[in-house]
């Protein structure tokens, strides 16, 4: 059994190995290892990481990685960025 705090350090590895991270990859991740405790459905039906996870992922990133909400991935933060977790794209 992975811990929340493995799987954020699993997340940061990929994102610095691809420079972006789509939840879809991580879902995969973790339903590949058996980890299915750390995904809830969402209101659509779909996969998501628990709240858990995202938490422990953001004290890794708070200041350098945003989430692109249009197209469900983080990547690091530009100098463009406006203030706060989340990216325009």
């Amino acid at each position: 059994m992975m811990t929340a705090n493995e799987i954020a350090l699993w997340m940061q590895s990929q994102l610095e190995r691809e420079e972006c991270l789509y939840q879809e990859d991580v879902v995969d991740f973790l339903v590949k290892n058996a980890q299915e405790s750390f995904l809830k459905e969402n209101a659509d039906g779909n996969l998501v990481l628990t709240p858990l996870v995202l938490n422990a992922f953001r004290k890794l990133n708070a200041n350098t990685v945003v989430w692109v909400r249009p197209d469900l991935y983080w990547r690091f933060r530009v100098a463009e960025d406006e203030d706060g977790r989340e990216a325009r794209g």
